[in-house]
């Protein structure tokens, strides 16, 4: 990210070049309905389309969960990006180059302290990856980590494109070495790469490197695998720990190779490792990714959500594995996303038979992937024998769990039947027992209370819209005749809401810069609720905006006359009760003044 703040005039470049339809069309299907586009909600989980784009407003909208903004918003929402990293990757797709300044006028864009700190973190390990790198590649210390890594099949290319390298065996080298490069004692002992125990020894040595990226492709974290040594002493994995910058349950190893692919495909492999993921890509299938040191979590499946519309999974056929696959079933069925299993043969894992049976028998293994209720009808085959009614019941009572996690009807009915007919039950009798339990689990969450204090939490962040709030939002439109009819008869000082005034003033600022237009003021804003009530009043105002904005204009002067008039009502009863001459000599000026303002109360009410 270039120094200093982008130019207001580059963000407008950028957010009148930029597409809305077209960008939110690569992460959400949509469908025309007049001048407006519809589709399913990326935000939450809906069966019918209550999430609208507008190409002329630049806006989007969803009227289920109240999500909104404009596409610096969306981008920022779905790419977990700041700011002016939105802006960057919208100007990057725009073709726009940005101008910067170091204006401290540029409020929205001020320099972040800790944003500045995890840059810094992330070039050191940048940095550190490189090393590990050369080391793996460049030297005889690294010879035996390499030997091992292409034993396994992985190509110089694939060592090269995932950066794949060795930290040396000597604990206390890598602190050496980045002292040497000016880094301070303080700065790496935050780092997350040494010891909390040993300032000095490094968290990983004598392993196998492997850098975790994010979506920009900068690494952010590492992983590195056990090679040599007591193996009862030496865990397999060590992993990087949750750091400032990097949040192991919110990305996905290979995310950043994998993106593309992911949307072009319209699908993802989960898969268990480091290992398996690079054997996937080394074979071209470009679609696979890895969650990191733990199991599969919601946040990663939301991560791919709104590309893809079939998760296959490519786990482990151990117990653990196993696990891990129910677990991801109902977790992705929950998201209404269709899985599937892939079944390894002929060897434990992927990169196995890579290297035994060639990239063709790895396709194959993916193209012939079954449907998550036929791999967890299997499996429950292999616990609870089909010829015992005990076995029926616990089998049937386990896969209710995954028709529960089904957001179709149609589906949940259809997986019934399957279970009949793999168990052998009567039908009629299989889904009483399924509305039974379905009746009970809805009781239980019926009792389930909200937690404490998340209501007034829900109030803090809703704004309450004063009338004149309103009406100043009345003008926040395309057509800065409106706003420019409402400055000719009103100002800033007619104004009681502060909100209203810093509205007010920020139109006029839009309209003096020649930026007037609804999608510049929605991103110039401060806060969601704000930008939610502005796209509320568009959406309720969008058929009769000038009316709406005579109405507003009407309102307020109404409004200031009434509070001279009640100023003057307040003096006139102090005059009443007083004898001062100068008092009375003013009371038929301040009469004169209430029945002047009483006649324009009077018309403007019409």
């Amino acid at each position: 990210m270039s120094s200093g703040f982008i130019a207001q005039e580059s963000i407008d470049e950028v957010n009148s070049r930029t597409d809305i339809v077209r960008l939110i069309g690569e992460y959400v299907p949509l469908t025309q309905r007049g001048n407006d586009w519809w589709g399913c909600c990326p935000f939450h989980n809906e069966k019918t389309p209550s999430f609208s784009v507008s190409p002329d407003k630049k806006f989007f909208y969803c009227f289920g969960c109240h999500k909104s903004g404009t596409a610096f918003n969306f981008i920022m929402e779905m790419e977990k990006l700041s700011y002016p990293e939105a802006i960057e990757n919208l100007a990057k797709r725009a073709g726009v180059t940005l101008s910067y300044t170091n204006s401290s006028s540029q409020n929205s864009q001020k320099e972040d302290p800790v944003a500045k700190k995890k840059q810094e973190y992330i070039e050191l390990y940048n940095r550190t990856a490189t090393t590990f790198h050369y080391m793996l590649m460049e030297t005889e210390a690294g010879k035996f980590a390499l030997d091992y890594i292409t034993s396994r099949g992985i190509t110089k290319e694939t060592l090269e494109k995932f950066k794949i390298g060795y930290s040396p065996q000597d604990k206390k080298w890598l602190y050496n070495f980045l002292l040497k490069k000016n880094y301070s004692p303080d700065f790496l002992k935050d780092s997350g790469l040494f010891s909390k125990n040993y300032a000095e020894f490094a968290f990983f040595s004598d392993r196998l490197m492997f850098p975790i990226f994010d979506r920009k492709g900068d690494v952010v974290a590492m992983g590195g695998r056990f090679l040599r040594g007591n193996k009862d002493k030496s865990p397999k994995y060590l992993n990087s720990g949750d750091l400032l910058w990097y949040k192991k349950g919110l990305t996905l190893y290979a995310f950043n190779f994998a993106r593309q692919s992911i949307r072009e495909n319209k699908k993802v492999i989960f898969c268990e490792g480091y290992m398996d993921c690079i054997a996937y890509h080394q074979c071209g299938i470009n679609y696979a990714v890895a969650p990191l040191g733990t199991a599969l979590t919601e946040d990663q499946v939301k991560l791919i959500k709104p590309f893809v519309e079939e998760v296959y999974l490519s786990f482990d056929s151990d117990g653990a594995g196993q696990n891990a696959t129910k677990k991801a079933i109902l977790m992705c069925r929950r998201q209404n996303i269709t899985v599937k299993v892939i079944r390894l043969h002929g060897g434990k894992d992927p990169a196995e038979i890579m290297l035994n049976f060639g990239k063709e028998s790895l396709t194959n293994e993916v193209n012939s992937a079954i449907l998550d209720s036929d791999y967890l009808l299997s499996k429950l085959l292999e616990v609870y024998p089909k010829e015992s009614p005990e076995g029926k019941a616990k089998a049937s009572k386990a896969f209710f769990a995954y028709i529960d996690s089904l957001q179709s009807d149609v589906q949940k009915d259809a997986c019934i039947d399957q279970l009949c007919q793999t168990y052998d039950i009567d039908p009629e009798a299989a889904r009483k027992d399924y509305n039974n339990r379905d009746q009970l689990s809805q009781r239980i969450n019926r009792t389930v209370k909200q937690p404490r204090g998340q209501e007034e939490q829900q109030k803090q962040v809703k704004i309450r819209p004063t009338a004149e709030l309103r009406a100043v939002l009345t003008a926040v439109t395309d057509d800065v005749s409106i706003f420019q009819k409402m400055r000719s008869e009103i100002s800033e000082e007619d104004l009681e809401d502060p909100l209203a005034k810093k509205m007010f003033t920020l139109l006029k600022e839009c309209e003096e810069g020649g930026s007037f237009s609804y999608s510049n003021i929605l991103t110039r804003c401060e806060g969601d609720a704000l930008k939610d009530l502005i796209i509320q009043s568009s959406l309720e105002y969008s058929n009769h905006v000038e009316q709406s904005a005579s109405d507003s204009i009407m309102l307020i002067k109404r409004n200031v006359l009434e509070r001279k008039r009640a100023e003057i009502v307040a003096r006139l009863r102090k005059i009443e009760q007083s004898s001062l001459s100068e008092d009375k000599m003013q009371l038929s000026k301040l009469l004169m003044q209430k029945m002047d303002i009483d006649k324009q109360i009077a018309l403007l009410k019409g």
